[in-house]
């Protein structure tokens, strides 16, 4: 393994580094990428109202409203959303798509599906490690935490 020295080198420019490891993973994506179903807006809204309604009902049955309880509602509502995401997770889940067959059912004879997966894929590698090269000068204090405490224990000493 390299040491500090060697990876602080002269690092390879990082659109390079990008096209690597999107290669990689455009080469993955028959194998490793699927489409998942994603139920957006009111249906949202829809589920969580039912969840709210539901929980509100079944709290009121054992003798908690908001009479009893004057702050219920933001239990009800967290509860609502962890129970709506639940349902619609696993909706998701159940019914995934590989590229080939998403390729297939949009007639996308020439791959632009891939192609757009490549460009997006290589741009937010990119934005992601300037983001990480922008706050390098906070590591060293961040790292620090990891650092072997000083003292007897160090040394393997007990």
């Amino acid at each position: 393994m390299a040491n500090d020295k060697d990876s602080r080198g002269q690092p390879e420019p990082m659109s390079s580094q990008a096209d690597g490891v999107t290669g990689d993973l455009v080469r993955l994506m028959p194998r490793d990428l699927v489409f998942v179903m994603r139920f957006m807006g009111e249906s949202q809204y829809r589920l969580q109202s039912h969840f709210q309604d539901f929980i509100r009902a079944e709290l009121a049955a054992g003798g908690v409203t908001t009479e009893t309880h004057p702050m219920i509602h933001l239990f009800i509502e967290n509860h609502a959303i962890l129970l709506r995401d639940f349902v619609f997770s696993g909706v998701s889940l159940s019914r995934q798509f590989r590229v080939d067959e998403i390729e297939r059912l949009t007639g996308d004879t020439t791959s632009m599906i891939r192609v757009d997966i490549w460009d997006q894929l290589k741009s937010h590698i990119e934005t992601a490690e300037k983001q990480f090269h922008s706050q390098a000068g906070t590591l060293p204090k961040l790292l620090s935490a990891f650092e072997i405490p000083p003292g007897p224990m160090a040394g393997g000493e007990k």
